[in-house]
């Protein structure tokens, strides 16, 4: 099986537990990788039968910035079963990271590994 992955996708949003990071954006940093055969696209060199990692990185910002969830697991677990569903992808793994969560840490954060129902 191939790997198709994003690294380091920046996301500015609203997140978090206390009401001080409910009043403006923070950063978050998602690296995703997602298995697929991309033996098609590579023999025919067609886009459309491509995982196309724009169309998956645009989808992470739109959902991760149209309405605020207080948690990093709620939110990994909202973007994993959207890649699953409406992307050609049987198993994605999704590593976020927030950075100034902990003052004393470089970052905390996130990471999940979900497969397509059989």
């Amino acid at each position: 099986m191939d790997k198709v992955y994003i690294s380091q996708l920046h996301v500015d949003t609203i997140i978090g537990v206390y009401d001080f990071e409910k009043e403006s954006k923070q950063s978050l940093y998602f690296d995703i990788e997602m298995l697929c055969d991309i033996s098609a696209a590579a023999a025919t060199d067609d886009i459309n039968l491509a995982l196309d990692y724009a169309k998956v990185s645009e989808r992470v910002i739109e959902h991760s910035t149209a309405k605020p969830v207080e948690l990093l697991e709620t939110l990994v677990e909202q973007l994993a079963a959207i890649i699953l569903a409406e992307f050609a992808t049987s198993q994605v793994t999704i590593r976020v990271s927030k950075p100034a969560a902990v003052p004393q840490a470089q970052t905390v954060g996130v990471e999940i590994t979900r497969c397509k129902a059989n």
